[in-house]
């Protein structure tokens, strides 16, 4: 009886001893021979942090491999200031947590530490070498400043490459930035863009005709490009200058030619002239020499320079109950974080800026989580999370949820989304998203949920675009987008073959989507169904959006080669998914039949009780009326009840008329950020911008 009453007591002085964490602690000023320990019992001349996150991650490969080593955390302290990667620190299986033992690397309490790739510039003096001045607009001769990397032991320097629409993401050549600001690499028009005056020899001959006089200033030009929207609106790429004919006014290329040919009328820039330094805040490198040359935007001595140099900061293959809290990652050519397969792998809280590609990417693996994270000033989008698998529409259970992301894709500026995400059964959830020029949120696969989100002010120098996207894929069902808040989005137009943004853009033979609940506000063509079937559109709000809901049978138009034999996409995708066998069979039985029932006709579409209020409600295109397209109880005309319209309060009131129609009211209150204990205060949100 004696030893049974015991036991209890024991079991409280034993367990904290089980699960107490393992701690290494990382300072920028730390010694990779010391203990990566901060208190005794090691000798004073050991004892201290590691110097670098690589030697921290051994030790927890050697404790991993240990059978003895207790259960609990592995906590990799990053002290506070700048920790430089000079390559990617790889975690694999090795240096994997467990649910009992999760590996975290955080910043020290009431520290912020950063991991970055990019170094500190020095040595800046105004530029006065006679051939170079001579290159220079006559306004940039005294402000312009250079330094010589070679001479800071800065030689790799990367390189440009065709990137953009249908190209390989190339990570980023070496880039400048200034109070942590990116620079803008030397171009010309400094805003904006010039057209295309002819393509004389044909869209696919490499060359075209310019405007003016501007080029004839290039003519000592060792490497320049040009980057433009060649033929489409919503595809962009870089190209290399190979040869420019001042006298007849024409650019030819090296190939990759520009995506889809040239087209007269569309618009360019040129760009890496040191001839085009013309205001403050412009540079360019001549990587012959290592010299960098400079138009800084305040004072040098004033501020810090850095360029970026390595590529990726923090690699995981394989990986599995890791995560990485509050740190700042920063300064790097390609993505910051790339993580392959494993599981519950997570971003909490952390930073992401002026990073050449994106910020993270997820392929494979499953439970993952991206929380409370900032991303802005990213070259080629934001988060990409790729979790589940398709053949056997087995959930990945990923999530992106509660962060902020803005001024994104500076360099690929279509098709890099804020937040892709593919695969099956993903979150995407609670986010703020601003300023961008293309696609928000970008989806492929299954039974994804996309809710809660507030976007606004993207696909701002793009057409035909949509703020949520996905497309040309009979078997990507199952998907809802619910509860957002689309709004103020676009900004391109008078652009000639311009056709406006959308919110939701259903595009290409998207089918069995809801779109529920959702409150689209200025949101240009709000809703669209592009010859798709089975898709549902229910109880949302549309204020001022023109239309409100598109729905066509382009199948029965324009893209009748989808149905002609000529082009296999839509089929290869169908059979790519055995869709005539479980669980597609079971799960999406309209697709055993989809090819008997006049396939190229959008039937199976319903528009369900929502509110249309300003702008204009339907369009149906391409023959279809009501007979085929399910349209009910939708609240049209006259005003709904809303609480306060100039207010842009789009609350209904307690007896608002439309109520009538069976609608529901929108959880308005619960869109966007939320606080918690990653993110303390929260930016401004909501309509009123």
């Amino acid at each position: 009886m004696k030893a049974v009453a015991l036991l209890p007591a024991l079991l409280l002085v034993i367990s904290p001893a089980v699960s107490a964490p393992y701690e290494f602690f990382i300072s920028p000023s730390g010694n990779d021979a010391w203990s990566g320990k901060i208190s005794s019992p090691y000798p004073a001349r050991t004892n201290g942090p590691f110097a670098t996150l690589a030697r921290a991650r051994d030790e927890v490969r050697q404790l991993q491999s240990d059978p003895t080593a207790r259960k609990g955390e592995r906590l990799l302290w990053l002290m506070g200031g700048e920790h430089f990667l000079a390559e990617a620190v790889v975690f694999g299986a090795s240096e994997s947590g467990s649910e009992d033992s999760p590996i975290r690397i955080k910043s020290h309490p009431g520290q912020r530490a950063i991991l970055t790739g990019a170094k500190r510039i020095r040595g800046f003096r105004v530029t006065t070498d006679p051939s170079v001045l001579d290159r220079l607009p006559e306004e940039a001769r005294g402000q312009v400043l250079e330094t010589n990397l070679k001479e800071q032991g800065i030689t790799d320097y990367g390189e440009l490459k065709s990137r953009g629409f249908g190209q390989p993401i190339h990570p980023a050549g070496l880039e400048l930035f200034f109070n942590d600001e990116p620079m803008t690499l030397a171009r010309w028009p400094n805003e904006g863009w010039v057209k295309i005056a002819d393509v004389p020899d044909g869209a696919t001959s490499g060359k075209f005709l310019y405007e003016g006089d501007r080029p004839e200033r290039w003519k000592s030009a060792t490497d320049p490009w040009i980057h433009g929207y060649w033929t489409w609106d919503w595809a962009d790429s870089y190209v290399k200058v190979g040869a420019i004919d001042t006298a007849k006014k024409e650019i030819a290329t090296v190939e990759p030619h520009g995506v889809y040919g040239y087209k007269k009328g569309k618009r360019f820039r040129a760009l890496n002239l040191l001839e085009e330094i013309d205001q403050a805040g412009e540079w360019y490198l001549e990587r012959s020499t290592g010299t960098l040359y400079f138009w800084p935007p305040s004072p040098i001595e004033a501020g810090e320079a850095f360029v970026s140099l390595t590529e990726k900061l923090l690699v995981l293959e394989n990986a599995a109950h890791i995560s990485i809290e509050k740190v700042t990652l920063q300064g790097n050519r390609g993505t910051a974080v790339t993580v392959t397969d494993g599981d519950h792998v997570r971003l909490a809280g952390c930073a992401f800026k002026n990073i050449g590609n994106s910020a993270a990417s997820f392929s494979g693996g499953s439970n993952h989580t991206i929380t409370s994270c900032d991303v802005w000033n990213t070259g080629d989008g934001g988060f990409s999370i790729n979790s589940g698998d398709r053949k056997t529409l087995t959930p990945g259970n990923s999530e992106v949820v509660n962060n902020h992301i803005h001024h994104y894709s500076r360099w690929c500026p279509t098709y890099r989304p804020a937040v892709s995400v593919s695969g099956v059964g993903d979150r995407v959830a609670h986010n703020l998203i601003h300023d961008g020029p293309h696609n928000a949120i970008m989806l492929h696969g299954n039974e994804h949920l996309i809710e809660l989100n507030e976007i606004h002010h993207v696909c701002q120098d793009t057409g035909d675009v949509g703020a949520f996207y996905m497309g040309r894929d009979w078997t990507q069902r199952g998907n809802i987008v619910r509860f957002n808040l689309f709004h103020h989005l676009g900004g391109l137009s008078g652009v000639e073959g311009f056709i406006e943004a959308m919110a939701v853009y259903l595009d290409d033979w998207s089918s069995g989507t809801t779109v529920y609940g959702n409150l689209c506000y200025k949101a240009g063509r709000a809703v669209l169904i592009g010859g798709g079937r089975d898709n549902l559109v229910e109880n949302n709000v549309f204020v001022e959006c023109t239309p409100a809901v598109h729905v066509d049978s382009r199948g029965l138009g324009w893209a009748k080669n989808y149905f002609s034999g000529e082009t296999t996409t839509l089929t290869d995708r169908l059979a790519d998914m055995n869709y005539k066998e479980p669980p597609y069979s079971e799960r999406y039985p309209e697709l055993l039949t989809l090819y008997e029932d006049e396939p190229a006709l959008a039937k199976g579409n319903k528009i369900l009780r929502n509110i249309s209020f300003g702008g204009r409600w339907l369009d149906l295109l391409d023959g279809l009326t009501d007979k085929v397209v399910d349209l009910r109880d939708n609240w049209t005309e006259g005003d709904p009840g809303f609480v306060d319209i100039e207010a842009l309060d789009f609350h209904l009131k307690p007896n608002a008329p439309a109520l009538s129609t069976g609608f529901k009211p929108l959880p308005l209150e619960k869109i966007g950020l939320f606080a918690d204990s990653y993110r303390n205060s929260l930016p401004e949100q909501g309509l009123k911008r």
